[in-house]
C-alpha cells in the first residue's frame, strides 16, 4: 500500500540535503547558509530528481521567520528601538525612496508601465531582516549598538512594508493594474490608509499596554509548574500564536506579530531561558528557510535576462549600500557603523517575495519582474557573508587611501575618546560603570554625592552626549572591545559595574578588563537566579540583583572594598541629619 507523507517528505530532504550542502560549504570556508540556499535549488521544480512540496516549504519558512523575529524581540527591548529612532526611521524612510527610484528608472528604461516599475522598486527597497539576524550573530555583533541599529531599521522597513501590502490592492486601479476587477472598492483611499495605519497602530499599542502585563506573568505561572515541556510549549505558543493571531485580525504580517511578541515578553526575568529553549526550533526552522527560497529559484534566469540580472543585483548590493552608508554618516556616526548598516541592507528576502506574488496577482508585475527579484534574493543572500566579512578590510583601506576618511571617521565619534582636559587623579582608582539604565543612574547618583570618581562606557551615543552634558565622565562604544576600556581607564580603575542581560558578553567584558588590569574586582548586575548562580560558582565577581533597591548597597560595598568605610560612615551621619531637619 502507498501512502504519500508530503510534510515528512519535505522536511527529511530539506534537512539531509542542507546538512550535506552546509557541511560542504562550511570545509570550504563559506556560510552554510550558501549550501542551505542551494540545497533548495536541489528540490526545487527547476532541476531534475526529487522535487519538494513548495507549498509547504513555504509554510514551514514562515515558521522559521516567526520564531527567528520571536528571538529577535526577545534580544531588542522597545527602549533599544527608542535609542536608535532618530537614525533608523529617517534612515529606512529615505533609503527605502531612493532604492525605489532605482529600480523604477532601471525598469522603466526597459519599457515597463510606471506601475510595474514602482512596484518592481519597492520589491528591491526591503532588506530581509531573518538573513541579517543570521549575519549578525555569526558575527557576534547582534548585542553590539550597530546592531540594533541595523536591526531598527529594518524593523522600521517591515513595518513600511507591511503598510505598502494592505495599500497596494486599493491602489492597483491608479496604477494601471490589468487585474482592475479584483481590487475595485468603493470605500475612499483616505479611509483604506486611515483604517491601516490605525489597525497596525491598535496591535502595537495592544502589546505594549497589555501584553506587557500578560506575557511576563503567564511565562512565571508556566515556570511555577517546574515543567520544562510546558514551558517551552508556552513560548511556542506564544511565538505563533500571536504571529498568527496579529495576521488575522489585525493585518500584520506573521514577522511583525512575533517580534513584538517577543519584545514584550523580554520583561519577564525568564526571557533569557525562553530564548534558550526556542534556539533549536529557531535554528532548525531557519534552516528550512533557506532552503524555501532555494525552492523559487528558477536558473534559468541567468542565460534569458543575464543584463536585467546584473543591473537588479547592482541597485540591490551597490545601490542600496551607498545610499544607506551616505545616510548614516550624514548622521555623523563612526564609519565602522556606515559600513555594518551598509552591509546589512546589501540583500532582500521574504517580504521582497511577498510584495512580488501580491504585484504578480494584481498584474503589476510581469513574471519576469518576480524571477528577477527571486534571483537577486538568492545571489545577494548567498553575498551577505562575504558583505560582512569585508566591512573591517574596506574599513582600513578607505582610511589608508582616502583622507577624508581618517578626518571623516576621527571626527565622526569623539564620544568614543575621553576628553583630553578630564584630570588623571580622576581616573584612579575609579569605579567603572559598563550599561546604563535607572539601576546605573542611581548608582551614578550615590557614587557622585560621595564624591567617588567613575567613568561610564555606554553603546548609546545619545546617553553618552546627555551624560557628558551633565558633566558625568562617559564613553560610548562596546566594552567588549579593549580600546574602549582603555578610554575608560580600565586599566587603572579599582572596581568594574557590569549591567547587561548577555551573561557571554559579561563574561568577555570582565575577561578583557582582567587582562588590562588583573587587580580589576568586578560587581555583577543580574536578575537571573541561574546566571548568579554560575558567576559566583566560576568566581567573575560579587553578585546582586539588578534592581533599583540594590543600588544602595552596591554602593555601599564598593565603598567597603575601597577602603572608605569612615567615609561611608559619615556620609551617612550626615544624611540622617539632613534629613532630621
Amino acid at each position: 500500500m502507498e501512502h504519500s507523507f508530503t510534510l515528512i517528505s519535505t522536511l527529511a530532504a530539506g534537512f539531509g540535503i542542507a546538512l550535506v550542502f552546509g557541511f560542504i560549504a562550511e570545509k570550504f570556508k563559506i556560510p552554510a547558509l550558501v549550501g542551505y540556499l542551494l540545497a533548495g535549488v536541489i528540490v526545487s521544480p527547476a532541476t531534475p530528481g526529487f522535487v519538494a512540496d513548495i507549498n509547504i516549504a513555504s509554510q514551514l519558512s514562515e515558521i522559521g521567520v516567526m520564531l527567528l523575529m520571536f528571538g529577535v524581540g526577545l534580544h531588542f527591548s522597545l527602549s533599544d528601538l527608542m535609542r536608535v529612532k532618530y537614525i533608523a526611521v529617517p534612515g529606512a524612510v529615505a533609503q527605502m525612496g531612493l532604492a525605489t527610484g532605482l529600480g523604477l528608472l532601471v525598469a522603466h528604461y526597459w519599457g515597463w508601465t510606471y506601475g510595474q516599475s514602482l512596484v518592481f522598486g519597492l520589491c528591491l527597497s526591503c532588506a530581509s531582516t531573518v538573513v541579517l539576524l543570521k549575519a549578525l550573530e555569526t558575527k557576534g555583533i547582534l548585542e553590539s549598538h550597530d546592531g540594533q541599529i541595523a536591526v531598527g531599521w529594518l524593523v522600521v522597513e517591515d513595518i513600511m512594508t507591511v503598510l505598502i501590502l494592505v495599500l497596494l490592492p486599493p491602489l492597483a486601479p491608479m496604477l494601471g493594474a490589468e487585474a482592475v476587477q479584483s481590487v475595485e472598492s468603493a470605500t475612499p483611499l483616505w479611509e483604506i490608509i486611515a483604517w491601516t495605519v490605525g489597525r497596525v497602530a491598535l496591535f502595537i499599542f495592544l502589546m505594549l499596554v497589555v501584553g506587557k502585563r500578560v506575557l511576563p506573568w503567564l511565562l512565571w505561572q508556566v515556570a511555577k509548574t517546574g515543567s520544562r515541556e510546558l514551558f517551552t510549549l508556552c513560548v511556542l505558543a506564544v511565538a505563533i500564536g500571536i504571529a498568527y493571531g496579529a495576521s488575522e485580525v489585525f493585518s500584520v504580517s506573521f514577522a511583525l506579530g512575533a517580534f513584538f511578541s517577543g519584545m514584550v515578553m523580554r520583561e519577564s526575568k525568564y526571557a533569557h531561558r525562553a530564548a534558550m529553549e526556542s534556539l533549536p526550533l529557531r535554528d532548525a526552522f531557519s534552516v528550512i528557510f533557506f532552503v524555501g527560497v532555494g525552492m523559487m529559484f528558477d536558473p534559468m534566469i541567468l542565460v534569458d535576462k543575464p543584463l536585467h540580472l546584473l543591473a537588479v543585483l547592482a541597485i540591490i548590493i551597490l545601490g542600496k549600500s551607498l545610499v544607506a552608508f551616505g545616510l548614516v554618516m550624514l548622521f555623523r556616526y563612526p564609519l565602522h557603523t556606515a559600513l555594518t548598516v551598509a552591509a546589512s541592507l546589501a540583500q532582500i528576502g521574504e517580504f521582497s517575495f511577498i510584495l512580488a506574488g501580491l504585484g504578480v496577482s494584481l498584474g503589476l508585475l510581469p513574471q519576469e519582474g518576480m524571477s528577477l527579484v527571486l534571483a537577486g534574493a538568492i545571489i545577494s543572500i548567498a553575498f551577505n557573508p562575504v558583505a560582512f566579512a569585508l566591512v573591517e578590510p574596506l574599513k582600513n583601506l578607505m582610511k589608508k587611501r582616502w583622507k577624508y576618511a581618517r578626518v571623516l571617521d576621527a571626527k565622526s565619534d569623539p564620544l568614543s575618546v575621553m576628553p583630553d582636559e578630564e584630570e588623571s587623579k580622576y581616573l584612579r582608582g575609579h569605579m567603572v560603570l559598563v550599561g546604563y539604565n535607572k539601576v546605573c543612574e542611581h548608582i551614578a547618583k550615590d557614587l557622585s554625592e560621595r564624591k567617588v570618581p567613575f567613568v561610564i562606557v555606554e553603546k548609546d551615543r545619545n546617553i553618552v552626549e546627555d551624560l557628558r552634558e551633565n558633566g558625568f565622565k562617559a564613553v560610548c562604544g562596546d566594552a567588549i572591545d579593549p580600546a574602549i576600556l582603555i578610554q575608560a581607564h580600565v586599566q587603572d580603575a579599582a572596581m568594574v559595574i557590569l549591567n547587561f542581560r548577555d551573561d557571554i558578553l559579561r563574561r568577555k567584558v570582565i575577561e578583557t578588563a582582567k587582562i588590562l588590569n588583573h587587580k580589576i574586582e568586578a560587581v555583577i548586575m543580574t536578575s537571573d537566579d541561574e546566571i548568579a548562580v554560575r558567576a559566583m560558582t566560576d568566581h567573575l565577581g560579587k553578585v546582586f540583583d539588578s534592581n533599583a533597591v540594590m543600588a544602595g548597597s552596591i554602593v555601599k560595598y564598593c565603598m567597603h572594598r575601597l577602603g572608605k568605610a569612615e567615609e561611608e560612615k559619615k556620609f551617612e551621619e550626615e544624611s540622617e541629619a539632613e534629613v532630621a531637619k
